[in-house]
């Protein structure tokens, strides 16, 4: 006779790892099968190789930082909260750190910490790895019954968790594997678009200073026709040679639907600073460089790779001496300083996204269990379903959340039935 597994777990990533070693500890026989030669893939290059593995929030603010069906995840999120991942972490040896908007790092800032702790977890907790392709789910009239993987072998299971991510990074393994399984068990999925995603850019000069990252400077991106931004936040960005990236474009992103041309975005470079502020600190320094040429005169206050394209967009001419420089010229440098403007063409590929907004149909899906209103035995946890939430850890938290309630839904399944 073929072994039969309790449960099966595609994809052995965030959602997926955590979910297999929490199903196994609480009794399950379960087989985690992963493509790629080690797991965690996505994992690793998450927060720049550091992790951003939760946020430091109460169940309230989390849900009001998910952008796509926040309701859904009221009771993966009261099962296992923010505190809850971090106490688990934690438990595992991986000591944690809060930083600025209560992300969550390890103090290490290591990834692969977060990687490893994972990794040891679902072997302690007995679970089986496997390396392996699903190819598609087992099918019968009366639910799921396994996978069939892409060497033609069947792997036999009373449930499946489908943990395969979206389609951002396919490079990682996430190349859409389990909408195809969504939409085999009968499942609507809703079309994968970018949501927290770098942006291009009209204006040259954002090439020319690419690899320039800026610390504490504010975004705000306006849509035509409104008087209130649609995001205005002090944080972190980056120049690249298609146009921005970091932190704050990141979530500037995912407050962008529709057509970008309608948006525009400027860029506070002295935030701490008022125009009066700004102007008398200029003041000071053209004192103190008052036989320099204008373009060698800003060094103490702006990078150096941004200097070229403030002195081009202020209108004033490189050369000019600081001592002649008038009021007004003056005004149109301060204005270029605090409102400087960046111009919104498109969005990269939805293969670069750190997450995607889309995925299998929550109507579908029960969201006290993960497991499928469709199809008996067949669960959906992580990125795979159509949940998405601002950058700062609120989306590996989704994954954590997801997971362990549906590993944990199973065991309660299973000890009822057992009673029964």
């Amino acid at each position: 006779m073929k072994r039969e597994y309790d449960l099966v777990v595609i994809g052995a990533g965030a959602a997926g790892m955590l979910c297999a070693g929490t199903a196994a500890e609480e009794g399950l026989l379960v087989l985690l099968l992963e493509k790629n030669h080690k797991v965690g893939r996505k994992l690793l290059i998450t927060g720049k190789g550091r992790c951003n593995v939760t946020n430091n929030c109460d169940e309230d603010s989390f849900l009001k930082a998910v952008r796509r069906n926040p309701r859904f995840l009221y009771s993966a999120i009261n099962r296992f909260s923010t505190a809850d991942t971090m106490a688990f972490f934690e438990g595992l040896g991986v000591p944690l750190k809060t930083e600025r908007g209560n992300r969550v790092f390890p103090v290490s800032d290591r990834a692969a910490d977060i990687v490893d702790a994972l990794h040891r977890y679902v072997k302690r907790s007995g679970a089986e790895l496997r390396e392996g392709e699903a190819k598609e789910l087992l099918l019968d009239e009366t639910g799921v019954r396994g996978v069939i993987c892409k060497d033609g072998s069947e792997i036999y299971a009373r449930r499946v968790a489908v943990a395969t991510g979206g389609v951002s990074y396919p490079q990682t393994g996430s190349t859409g594997d389990g909408y195809r399984f969504a939409k085999q068990a009968g499942h609507t999925v809703v079309p994968a678009v970018p949501s927290l995603v770098p942006i291009v850019t009209r204006e040259d000069y954002c090439r020319e200073m690419m690899g320039l990252s800026l610390r504490n400077v504010t975004l705000t991106v306006r849509r035509a026709g409104k008087k209130k931004p649609v995001f205005s936040e002090l944080g972190e960005m980056l120049f690249t040679h298609f146009g921005v990236s970091g932190p704050l474009v990141l979530s500037a992103s995912s407050h962008m639907t529709g057509d970008l041309g309608e948006y525009s975005m400027e860029i506070d470079l002295k935030p701490g600073l008022t125009v009066q502020q700004l102007d008398a600190r200029l003041l000071r320094d053209f004192e103190k460089f008052i036989n320099k040429d204008f373009s060698n005169a800003l060094d103490e206050l702006l990078p150096r790779k941004l200097i070229p394209v403030a002195v081009r967009l202020s209108g004033i001419a490189p050369d000019t001496k600081v001592n002649q420089i008038t009021r007004e010229e003056r005004e149109k440098l301060i204005s270029v300083i605090k409102v400087f403007p960046v111009t919104p063409v498109r969005f990269r590929p939805v293969e670069e996204a750190i997450v995607t907004s889309g995925g299998v149909k929550v109507s579908e899906v029960d969201p006290h269990t993960m497991e499928s209103r469709l199809v008996p035995g067949l669960y959906f946890i992580g990125e795979v379903l159509d949940l998405d939430a601002y950058t700062g850890g609120y989306n590996l938290q989704i994954a954590f959340s997801t997971a362990r309630l549906a590993a944990q839904s199973m065991a309660e399944g299973e000890m009822t039935q057992w009673e029964g």
